[in-house]
């Protein structure tokens, strides 16, 4: 059993994954190609953004989306501490400071009530991060933002695209959108890659200059820039994945409804890390709060367990690959405790202690599902039993 299962993927658009890198091959435009233009157009409609901006990767997406607000020394960015680093380091990679605001126990995604009291006169950004691919309350923090000066809101949905909320896409529901291509991502190519998405004219333009050396023209730099162009090649298989994509949203969907459904049954303590309403069949049963209208990508399927490195090993010993995302909050880790607030969060680190990630993807089979929740269960249920001989 793999974690993530890319074959079936490549097998299932061969054909049209070859044609499309024999296009890119022939007419040797590896670097801004036709390829660009026709992805980004594909991407802005689907998010139903004005513009799309395709980039080298999520990172590089952040990275650009705050360079187009001039952030720098003596800033301030909000974001949550319980996420890839790439989050983070941006920030400080320009000098600015990462603030941490706490995450929610429920989602794991930023606790939108605690933005407000971090926001300062050096706040110069909030970065939500819509992580395992469900969206942060994105319309409650542009509420924030709003009425704070208008404070810019970068999505991070490097791990949501196509999941929606309330209706919308995510990556279309604030001031930026930024995601990944990376290739265990929802949308994934053969290598790096990113988008940014926006409705703003301006924005849009610095950054296009920025990508490209911040040139408004060849050889006119207008702007500080990066060499933060998106491959043509790499365009081309995300393309060629396209046409599969709404079927593999529907199935991430399909399969984590299933998995919250067997694990509710098998596993009495079982708690879903989302909100209620992306595990529709467990909601009243749960008695848990209810968010309209929102759907996850699910990009990872993502469980809390107790005594996590024993069950782990276990479950490895039985076959069934696991991952941890993410082992240590940003705050915590070495190489930021000194550059950001010392407000503690503890929900971070409560998570992170916790969380286990297990196989997820369009193509999981229910056979392999099956296995996994019965592998789940007979692990926590042997180590319930043991602990409590232990204790005798």
């Amino acid at each position: 059993m793999q974690f993530i299962d890319l074959k079936t993927q490549q097998a299932a658009i061969k054909a049209n994954l070859e044609r499309r890198i024999h296009d890119v091959l022939s007419h040797g435009q590896y670097i801004m190609g036709a390829e660009v233009a026709e992805l980004e157009k594909t991407l802005a409609d689907y998010v139903s953004a004005r513009h799309c901006i395709s980039v080298a990767s999520g990172t590089e997406a952040l990275l650009i989306a705050l360079m187009a607000f001039g952030v720098g020394p003596g800033d301030e960015v909000i974001t949550a501490p319980f996420t890839f680093v790439a989050t983070a380091e941006v920030i400080v990679l320009l000098g600015a400071k990462p603030v941490f605001v706490d995450v929610e126990p429920a989602t794991a995604n930023i606790n939108a009530a605690s933005i407000a009291s971090k926001i300062s006169s050096r706040t110069k950004a909030i970065i939500p991060v819509s992580l395992y691919g469900q969206v942060a309350d994105i319309d409650e923090i542009n509420a924030v933002a709003a009425t704070h000066g208008n404070i810019p809101v970068i999505e991070d949905g490097a791990q949501s695209f196509g999941a929606t909320y309330r209706g919308r896409k995510s990556c279309g529901l604030s001031t930026f959108g930024a995601t990944s291509f990376f290739p265990s991502k929802p949308l994934g190519c053969y290598g790096d890659g990113g988008a940014l998405f926006t409705n703003d004219d301006a924005l849009a333009t610095a950054a296009r200059e920025i990508r490209t050396h911040g040139q408004s023209k060849r050889y006119v730099h207008t702007r500080i820039g990066v060499g933060g162009r998106m491959d043509t090649l790499q365009c081309a298989i995300l393309l060629a994945k396209w046409p599969r994509f709404e079927w593999e949203v529907a199935e991430r969907e399909r399969i984590g409804h299933r998995y919250g459904t067997l694990l509710a049954e098998a596993i009495p303590s079982f708690r879903p890390l989302e909100p209620a309403d992306l595990q529709a069949p467990l909601a009243s049963a749960r008695g848990l709060k209810v968010l309209s209208d929102r759907t996850s990508v699910h990009a990872q399927y993502t469980i809390l367990v107790p005594h996590r490195a024993e069950v782990q090993q276990r479950l490895n010993a039985a076959g069934i690959p696991t991952a941890v995302h993410y082992p240590v909050p940003l705050n915590e880790q070495p190489a930021y405790r000194d550059l950001c607030n010392d407000d503690p969060t503890p929900v971070s680190a409560w998570l992170a202690q916790h969380v286990i990630s297990l196989p997820m993807g369009p193509d999981l089979s229910e056979a392999d599902q099956n296995t996994v929740v019965a592998g789940l269960q007979n692990v926590l249920s042997a180590m319930s039993v043991e602990k409590t001989a232990a204790a005798r």
